[in-house]
């Protein structure tokens, strides 16, 4: 079978995009992890399925699966490759979009300067919501990691998210404890590690160890998590530039009940074919 698919990049977060309306697909996660790969396939952090709308009031379902395979409930990298998508390849003409997740609804939206608002919705902050295992609802958990003790906070943006503050994050602790967080056995689905350095009230510098792909360079529901982590340490103002090695976003967050807002760009590379 020959599969056409589009190259997508959000800050160098890179996808492969399917549209599943106008065609029947069915993937296996052997088939994914093919595709995936960087020698042998085409190479993606994330595969991103257009389907139709199985409800009233929303316009697109919105599928995510990992380079490994395996499925997620969010991207937010993706999610605004995704509303470029269906505007570009003509499956609406609409510059403002309701997607079904699976773990609830987004609001992908192209601004008129060509980058990408996507209201995210309203952040889990509860350990129950990540989930994670925890003797109470407290903003900051310490969380011993190999031979350290550190302080994160936990954030649900529809997929888990552990968010510390470090003082570099050049200085090599991505690598060192990203791996270990996510498997950590107090997030019993893994987790998205962020590590977040503070510039000021209103800038941040952000890399992120995402569950399933390793470090990717940027992370769209991993910067509205560390933005939320810093508001809520009293760290950070409502606005936020979250810069990240592939570029910056712009999130804002009015504080608990509110939705996160992120901006940013979002890239169509090429589109092709392969043989599966």
């Amino acid at each position: 079978m020959n599969l056409t698919f589009t190259k997508m990049q959000g800050l160098g977060n890179d996808f492969i995009v399917l549209d599943g309306v106008r065609q029947q697909l069915q993937l296996s996660s052997e088939t994914i992890r093919k595709l995936g790969d960087r020698h042998f396939g085409i190479g993606f952090d994330q595969l991103l399925l257009v389907e139709p709308a199985d409800r009233e009031g929303i316009d697109f379902r919105y599928r995510i699966f990992n380079s490994d395979g395996g499925e997620v409930e969010q991207c937010g990298n993706g999610a605004r490759c995704f509303v470029r998508y269906v505007h570009d390849q003509g499956l609406t003409d609409k510059t403002e979009i309701v997607v079904d997740t699976a773990k609830g609804v987004i609001r992908p939206r192209l601004e008129d300067n060509g980058l990408v608002t996507v209201d995210m919705g309203v952040p889990g902050l509860l350990p129950a919501q990540i989930p994670f295992v925890a003797a109470g609802d407290a903003v900051v958990h310490p969380l011993v990691v190999g031979d350290v003790t550190v302080d994160v906070t936990v954030v649900s943006m529809g997929n888990p998210h552990a968010v510390q503050v470090v003082a570099n994050v050049d200085s090599g602790v991505v690598a060192q404890q990203g791996p270990t967080i996510e498997v950590h056995p107090r997030f019993p689905e893994r987790v998205n590690a962020g590590f977040m350095q503070i510039i000021d009230r209103g800038a941040i510098k952000l890399r992120v160890h995402e569950r399933g792909a390793g470090e990717t360079l940027a992370c769209g529901t991993g910067a509205c998590a560390a933005v939320v982590a810093g508001i809520r340490r009293g760290l950070l103002d409502e606005t936020v530039r979250v810069t990240t090695r592939g570029g910056d976003l712009t999130i804002r967050w009015g504080g608990p009940g509110q939705p996160v807002f992120m901006t940013g760009p979002a890239v169509t590379v090429f589109t092709g074919q392969i043989e599966i």
